[in-house]
């Protein structure tokens, strides 16, 4: 009997202690994992115009004879196709650059008066060395132009009245102005369309009844692609 008191009193004490410590821990905190950190966002990079490039371009060009040979010649016409080469200087969203550029073109205008008289006037190939100004923002660049330009300017009379053929050729040069658009649809590459307006000196040419003296300008309309090194 006095066994059975004991091992009795003992499971009361035990059920006891083990009713506390459930308490005791329910009022505890509850422990939580961790949450894991925020992702990191990676910093958005702008696009570095700075450095050299070169590229190629085509377009269209028109013109026209000026001074006294206005009425004789017609209005050269004509593709063009080049390449440039150039360099970049980008600070903040300011550029500065310097590109040269050469192009074969196709300018070519006929004119034919009673008699008959056959004129032919053309420009054969032209080139520029000129300054670049820009506003960039990120990868699209937006600029002015301006420089040096030469060509080879061709004139031709034949006059079947006579019969006599004059013809003068050769190189001019005269100032550049223009303007553009480029973007960087990769790291490396761009690409542009661009204006450029030329007006070359006058000089005398051909010789006989037609000796005068002209000048020519040019404007120009090309598209371009340039990899930047």
């Amino acid at each position: 009997m006095k066994t059975t008191l004991v091992a009795a009193g003992i499971l009361a004490l035990s059920l006891s202690c083990s009713a506390i410590g459930g308490a005791m821990a329910a009022d505890l905190p509850q422990r939580s994992d961790p949450s894991p950190p925020p992702a990191m966002e990676a910093p958005r990079t702008t696009y570095n115009w700075n450095g050299f490039y070169a590229g190629i371009h085509a377009g269209y060009g028109w013109g026209s004879f000026n001074g006294g040979a206005s009425a004789l010649f017609k209005g050269p016409t004509g593709a063009v196709i080049g390449g440039q080469l150039g360099y970049n200087y980008q600070t903040g969203n300011f550029l500065v650059g310097v590109e040269g550029d050469l192009y074969w073109a196709g300018l070519s205008g006929k004119r034919t008066f009673g008699g008959p008289v056959f004129t032919h006037g053309a420009v054969d190939w032209a080139g520029s060395l000129r300054a670049r100004v820009g506003f960039a923002a990120d990868r699209a660049l937006v600029y002015l132009t301006t420089g040096y330009g030469i060509g080879k300017i061709a004139a031709r009379v034949n006059d079947t009245t006579i019969p006599a053929l004059f013809a003068s050729s050769g190189t001019r040069g005269g100032w550049i102005l223009g303007g553009g658009i480029e973007y960087a649809f990769a790291n490396h590459i761009s690409v542009r369309t661009e204006y450029l307006y030329t007006r070359y000196s006058s000089k005398t040419i051909l010789g006989g009844a037609y000796l005068s003296s002209s000048g020519v300008s040019t404007s120009v309309v090309r598209i371009g692609a340039n990899y930047h090194f």
